[in-house]
């Protein structure tokens, strides 16, 4: 009799535990919402280019957005990085006439878009990786490695 009841009284404090660890998840709030990234707005001047690379699900973190023109006396480009919301800002060009273009890694260079300083411009981030930067990677990575893809005449 007296084993039973302190298999009773283990089985009792097991669902005692088990009802209080619910207990606390429960109170300390379910999963948080989900929210897709927002990137925040781009604050540029009146000689700037600025706004948010977009993917097909999130802003574009670190792919080159490129500015360029022969509008002027010699042809000029400046390049700049995208943070990790997707912004960028191109600062202070020259009055002109600009394609402006992403590129990445991997990636095809999207369309160019024509645009001027002091103009808010969000641009789509291709997400389609181009053959030729699949092969440039492939071919850099045989070099690094020493592997010639061929097969070897000694085996």
């Amino acid at each position: 009799m007296r084993k039973g009841s302190l298999k009773a009284r283990l089985r009792a404090r097991f669902y005692a535990s088990v009802a209080a660890i619910a207990l606390a998840a429960a109170l300390a709030g379910g999963p948080a919402p989900v929210r897709a990234q927002q990137a925040a707005a781009v604050t540029i001047g009146q000689s700037d280019i600025g706004g948010v690379v977009t993917g097909p699900n999130r802003p574009a973190a670190g792919v080159w957005v490129i500015a360029e023109t022969t509008d002027l006396p010699t042809k000029f480009a400046k390049l700049v990085v995208t943070d990790d919301q997707g912004r960028y800002v191109i600062p202070e060009l020259p009055k002109a006439n600009y394609s402006v273009w992403v590129r990445g890694y991997g990636l095809v260079d999207s369309p160019k878009v024509q645009t001027a300083p002091g103009k808010q411009l969000d641009l789509p981030r291709s997400p389609t990786t181009s053959r030729s930067s699949r092969i440039a990677r492939t071919s850099w990575w045989r070099r690094a490695t020493g592997v010639s893809g061929r097969k070897s005449s000694y085996t």
